[in-house]
């Protein structure tokens, strides 16, 4: 396994500017989810809904939560900041105006507290090429702060995540997160 590679990543909330790479990282995340914790069919399903419609319902949502609370979407970002024209991917710089990132969290903005009775992490995802680099640690406390900041039914922060994610339940559970209760779903 080679090293990850050194950078000092800039945490900060998501900018409009960002949003070809947050989609980029999104697709990451999706397609991911059906990587080494299902089968082919659910890699397929994920990767499936990934339109171009999807896509701009998707940013137009993240736009709104962004608007009731700027940190809802947090990134880790490879420049100084969104439409840095320093930025690099895999060594190259990219287009001018495009920021590359290394990673991003959404946490739900506190109108939606109350489908849990607490903060919802909805997503965390961290390019591979940049995990064991300590990326998703400082995007899990901007997310915890973001938390923090909401007035909630309960002070707690809930995630679901896959059963047979083996990293990711490790992840969380060494920053202090413990099972409640069970997700359970099915097709309408």
């Amino acid at each position: 396994m080679s090293e990850p590679p050194e950078f000092d990543p800039t945490i900060r909330p998501y900018d409009p500017a960002d949003a070809d790479a947050l989609w980029a990282c999104k697709r990451g995340f999706e397609t991911g989810l059906g990587d080494g914790t299902g089968d082919d069919e659910k890699a397929a399903t994920y990767e499936a809904k990934l339109t171009d419609d999807y896509r701009q319902r998707w940013l137009a949502w993240v736009d709104r939560c962004v608007d009731e609370q700027a940190a809802t979407v947090t990134v880790a970002s490879l420049g100084d900041g969104a439409g840095d024209s320093d930025a690099v991917d895999d060594g190259e710089p990219v287009e001018d105006g495009i920021d590359t990132l290394a990673g991003y969290v959404f946490v739900l903005p506190e109108s939606l507290s109350f489908v849990w009775d607490a903060a919802v992490l909805n997503e965390i995802y961290v390019a591979p090429e940049f995990r064991g680099t300590g990326v998703a640690d400082a995007l899990l406390e901007a997310a915890l702060a973001t938390a923090r900041e909401q007035d909630l039914p309960l002070d707690r922060m809930v995630l679901d995540v896959d059963g047979e994610n083996d990293r990711a339940k490790a992840f969380y559970e060494r920053h202090g997160f413990d099972r409640w209760g069970e997700l359970v779903a099915r097709d309408l």
